[in-house]
């Protein structure tokens, strides 16, 4: 009986060391290390509208994707959206990564949003660590500590959402502000 099962136990490790060396064998060799297969200087890319009018720049120091798990880093991205009838938004950030269809970035290290100013509005900063920007629905979010200034006034939150279209932020947590009054002759005109 030994013998029987001493054979069945080897003929059961040679079929699974078959099969999982023909496993490794079918996958190209670029796509079981993560090396990049292209890598982009100085990238510019935008995005018209339907009408051809520019929607968005990405501009980026470096671009690198890598095929395995088909990803794309970006070194010093800097997102400017400047769709029809919302204010200019820009997003800069020490690093990034785009989704695969390339409608999303998400930004790490040092990010910086400015909302430009308008006649009835001054400009508006945020800071953090961390956004996710959704340009097809002009989003941006994070669930990270936040820092808003805009003129006198500064508030502070965990987690935001900025709807760009219809110019609403929300902020989720722990929020705080601090609002200078403004000065008699300012509110008098």
């Amino acid at each position: 009986m030994f013998p029987l099962l001493l054979m069945l136990a080897l003929a059961g490790l040679s079929l699974w060391l078959e099969r999982t060396v023909r496993e490794e064998e079918a996958l190209h060799p670029s796509l079981r290390r993560h090396d990049p297969d292209y890598i982009v200087d100085g990238l510019v890319h935008t995005r018209y509208n339907a009408l051809g009018q520019v929607e968005s720049t990405l501009v980026a120091a470096k671009m690198v994707h890598y095929p395995d798990d088909d990803t794309t880093e970006l070194v010093a991205p800097r997102m400017v959206q400047t769709k029809p009838n919302e204010p200019r938004m820009t997003v800069t950030a020490d690093r990034g990564t785009l989704s695969q269809d390339g409608d999303e970035i998400f930004l790490y290290d040092n990010v910086l949003m400015v909302r430009d100013g308008a006649v009835d509005r001054p400009e508006t900063r945020v800071r953090s660590s961390f956004m996710h920007v959704v340009q097809a629905h002009s989003i941006v979010r994070t669930d990270r500590d936040v820092l808003i200034t805009e003129d006198d006034r500064v508030l502070s939150g965990r987690g935001m959402e900025y709807h760009a279209d219809s110019q609403e932020m929300f902020l989720r947590e722990r929020v705080r502000g601090r609002f200078e009054p403004r000065k008699r002759e300012e509110a008098s005109k």
